[in-house]
């Protein structure tokens, strides 16, 4: 008994000596005890989780644009004859001549542009057009249709859209005093001997009702006239709902809900997609955004509609815009592997070219080669 007792003493004290040692080495190596640990695995699995949430998701989409930026456009996915340019103030305000008018004929010959989007305007905040701010537009529309019959020059007008009750600079749909004034505009314009009208009115909600009403009585007046109604529009969500996230945190949606395109669309005779702008900062992922552009307008859209797909022809870096990504070659590449896999045969299909007084001679080049020409006739 006495033996057996102080065996089971010494093994205590062996026990106590074992887990004192046990502690000092892990102290000496860093090591945590047990509620710390579980805090470290904690984070460590958060982290992982953000990493799936976050980074995997990205990764998968670049990974979708790059295909789609793979692969040979049909040889059919070319230009229609349905091509628009859109021109700067300096066309109807004493600043361009007879000179340029004959430049940019010649930068013209043998291209697809069929309309000239002039900026005519920009509207003024209660909806109305000042008529001095287009005091030599009678000179352009009797010299285009003296140089460049067949022709057509519509009036560019626009304005910045305000939403807030609070917010000030800009125009307000809600209003319909301000509607009416826009339609007045455009009878205006109209009435000026232009043949149809372009509106570019940023930053425009997905789903507002107000803009839909607008373009319903546009159309009417428009049509009345023997006008064209066309408009710029927000580039469509590259995933469903992504336009909610920029009106969550900005107040204001870069997208459109693909429907709601569709829903514009449908009260225009011409829509204009404005894929530049797009954060992308390579030429691969850009083009492959073009082209799913190209597929979701394409599909979105009325057969009796013309869908054009804008062309960056401008060169500023920025954080939305990234020059050496968004090239003119990279859109057309993509316009024409978007075409050609929804819809290679749509007659009323074109590109838009912004803008004139920022172009240069390789914008122009590859627009010819790429599209005009692509098979180097």
């Amino acid at each position: 008994m006495g033996t057996g007792a102080g065996a089971r003493q010494s093994e205590g004290v062996e026990k106590a000596a074992g887990t004192a040692a046990r502690e000092r080495r892990r102290r000496r190596l860093g090591v945590r005890m047990p509620g710390r640990t579980r805090a470290r695995r904690a984070l460590a699995w958060t982290a992982l989780a953000l990493t799936v949430l976050l980074v995997l998701p990205v990764a998968a989409a670049a990974s979708a644009l790059r295909l789609a930026y793979t692969g040979d456009p049909q040889p059919e996915a070319r230009t229609r004859g349905r091509d628009a340019i859109w021109l700067g103030h300096a066309w109807v305000d004493g600043r361009r001549d007879a000179g340029d008018l004959r430049a940019l004929k010649r930068r013209m010959a043998g291209t697809g542009i069929r309309d000239l989007y002039v900026h005519t305007g920009p509207l003024a905040h209660d909806g109305s057009l000042p008529a001095d701010r287009h005091p030599r537009a009678g000179w352009l529309l009797r010299a285009v249709e003296r140089e460049m019959p067949g022709v057509r020059v519509q009036a560019w007008l626009g304005d910045r859209l305000v939403y807030g009750k609070d917010q000030r600079g800009g125009l307000r749909l809600a209003d319909r005093g301000t509607r009416d004034a826009v339609v007045a505009g455009a009878r205006q314009v109209l009435a000026a001997g232009f043949d149809g009208v372009h509106f570019d009115l940023e930053p425009l909600r997905s789903g507002d009702g107000d803009y839909l009403r607008l373009l319903e009585r546009l159309r009417r007046s428009v049509h009345a006239r023997g006008g064209v109604l066309s408009v710029a529009a927000h580039q469509i969500d590259p995933l469903p709902g992504l336009h909610q996230v920029g009106e969550a945190t900005a107040g204001e949606g870069k997208w459109w809900s693909q429907g709601y395109f569709g829903q514009v669309a449908g009260r225009v005779d011409q829509i204009a997609l404005m894929s530049y702008d797009t954060w992308l900062p390579v030429e691969s992922l850009y083009g492959g955004y073009v082209a799913r552009q190209t597929r979701l307008a394409l599909q979105a859209a009325p057969d009796d509609v013309d869908v054009l797909m804008g062309l960056p022809f401008f060169h500023t870096d920025s954080m939305g815009h990234h020059a050496g990504a968004e090239t003119v070659a990279a859109a057309v590449r993509g316009v024409r592997l978007g075409l050609g896999r929804q819809e290679p045969g749509c007659g009323r299909f074109g590109v838009a070219l912004y803008v004139d007084f920022a172009a240069t001679a390789k914008d122009w080049t590859a627009y010819r080669r790429g599209w005009c020409a692509p098979d180097g006739s």
